[in-house]
């Protein structure tokens, strides 16, 4: 059972894409908690959310991609 090798590069990008979102998502949350009396306060918050979201999403295209790269499925 050989592995497919584009696959499995495909899937470490989509991992090195979510892997900055991972950290960048929860430390723009946690500055928009920290600064509520600022105006920009929901956006930053907002920006942060979809940068969790987009991580998550991220990961698990990633994960999928690399399993269907060596499982050949």
């Amino acid at each position: 059972m050989a592995t497919n090798r584009q696959l499995l590069g495909k899937g470490i990008k989509y991992l090195t894409g979510a892997l900055p979102l991972m950290f960048l998502g929860p430390t723009l949350i946690y500055n928009a908690f920290q600064n509520q009396g600022n105006n920009w306060h929901y956006l930053v918050l907002a920006i942060g959310i979809i940068a969790c979201l987009s991580s998550m999403l991220l990961s698990f295209l990633g994960l999928r991609t690399i399993v269907r790269g060596i499982f050949n499925d």
